[in-house]
């Protein structure tokens, strides 16, 4: 049940409506309410019969959930400079808006969630015709679920000539379908088709990249793949990101939808978080697959822990961080070895990173200087980059790009988007990368993509 009650949201519809008419240009309203606890898969499929634009995001390491319908404001930007245009449409919008919200919780009230591509430089468009450069969204309606509460905000882009009763009949219609959606049983697509596109290219590739670095072109790149698969229906949004939520409980799950098209995934890899001024950021790189066993786990675990070529690519991440966060932070702390983290596939060598971020400075500032870090693009930044976008077999489009969310209350988080797919219907794009030095070994670093390739697998039709 909403605590706010239906006479206020009428003066607050009022008010807004006043305020475009005198300043005769469009004004934003944000209201949160607590309401009763709400199950989030449940809300993401009813909010795809309101607004097919739904986006999801949840904590890999707290529970902490975000659910959005609609939009009520969308920010793009398509250049070097993508980072600070949307931070300067954000503080514009934000500033100007009429909040009303008595709890202050994170995640709550203006709220903007979205993503970044991989390369703003990248030309080629398929199979990302559906999604902009970025795109970050301040939703109709979001759903924070923070612990054992559930909030609701609802924002309003309110425009002088609207009428203030057609938009309340809206809100309230709107509501009621999101906050009494029943109990219904998702069902996770049928696979039909596979289609793995051009492995023996791809393992050249990895070959012509081990000859380049050991030119000295570079010091590490990395190379990612694609797989291409169909289902018997179109893929039902909800069924998969609670199968995923499910099944993956240390990675971050994520959905963005433009266009009609979902990419959705379930990422391990934080790139930044913000409370206040508090910054955490996290090293992930070198990977190996779970045992079978206790035993063969622990073997594995320590074979990754030693093994020179994953510490050596682990490093590379370890610096690059530490530098950009020296650029904007103080008070860096990083520990001097990595430790194992475990996921349900793979397990990985992690180091964290914590700092305070300077005064002047924001969580997209922070995430300009990390993307790509070493784990996603190679080492130099610039040159690999460049090398991907000339030798790499697909266009990224949003994989391995910064996806996440940020409030007006200097909160937020972004992850690396890995371990993902597009979803277009009936049919889906996935895709796995690896990290390239000079004695990879090309059939290696393939087995090394299919294992990455099985958390999105295992709920699009089963590996």
């Amino acid at each position: 049940m909403l605590h706010t009650q239906a006479p206020q949201i009428n003066e607050i519809i009022e008010k807004a409506i006043n305020q475009a008419q005198e300043r005769n240009e469009p004004q934003l309203i944000s209201v949160v309410d607590q309401i009763e606890p709400s199950d989030p898969f449940q809300f993401l499929d009813a909010g795809t019969s309101i607004n097919n634009h739904c986006l999801f995001w949840r904590s890999a390491e707290e529970d902490f959930t975000m659910v959005a319908v609609g939009s009520a404001y969308k920010m793009y930007a398509e250049n070097e400079n993508r980072f600070k245009e949307i931070q300067v449409m954000w503080d514009n919008i934000h500033q100007s808006a009429l909040t009303y919200d008595e709890f202050n919780e994170k995640g709550t009230g203006i709220v903007a969630l979205g993503g970044f591509s991989f390369d703003s430089k990248q030309n080629d468009q398929v199979p990302w015709e559906a999604f902009p450069d970025s795109q970050m969204t301040i939703p109709a309606f979001l759903l924070t679920n923070k612990g054992p509460e559930s909030y609701l905000t609802t924002n309003v882009l309110i425009f002088p000539e609207d009428h203030k009763q057609q938009i309340i009949t809206q809100l309230s219609n709107h509501r009621e379908t999101l906050l009494r959606a029943g109990h219904k049983t998702f069902e996770l697509p049928v696979r039909t088709n596979s289609e793995e596109i051009d492995p023996s290219g791809w393992k050249k590739s990895i070959e012509q990249a081990t000859e380049d670095i050991k030119k000295g072109l570079l010091d590490k790149v990395v190379l990612a793949r694609e797989l291409r698969i169909s289902f018997n229906d179109p893929v039902q949004l909800a069924a998969v990101i609670e199968a995923l939520a499910a099944t993956q409980p240390n990675s971050y799950i994520f959905a963005f939808e433009s266009e009609g098209e979902y990419f959705v995934g379930a990422t391990p890899e934080r790139l930044a978080k913000l409370d206040k001024q508090h910054l955490v950021s996290t090293c992930l790189a070198g990977t190996i697959r779970r045992g079978k066993t206790k035993e063969e786990d622990v073997q594995l675990g320590e074979e990754l822990l030693y093994d020179p070529k994953n510490r050596q690519e682990h490093q590379f991440v370890v610096e690059m961080i530490r530098q950009a966060v020296e650029a904007c932070c103080y008070n860096v702390q990083i520990p001097k070895a990595p430790v194992l983290y475990p996921l349900k596939n793979l397990q990985h060598l992690f180091t964290p990173v914590t700092a305070v971020l300077e005064k002047g400075y924001t969580l997209l500032d922070v995430i300009e200087k990390l993307h790509p870090t070493p784990a996603l693009g190679g080492m130099p930044q610039k040159k690999s980059v460049d090398y991907i976008r000339t030798n790499e077999k697909l266009n990224r489009g949003w994989y391995a790009g910064p996806v996440g969310w940020f409030d007006m209350h200097n909160n937020g988080e972004f992850a690396v988007a890995i371990r993902s797919a597009l979803i277009k219907s009936d049919r889906a794009s996935l895709f796995a990368g690896c990290g390239v030095v000079e004695d990879s070994d090309p059939d290696a670093e393939y087995e090394e993509t299919d294992v990455k390739l099985k958390p999105m697998l295992s709920v699009l039709g089963g590996c």
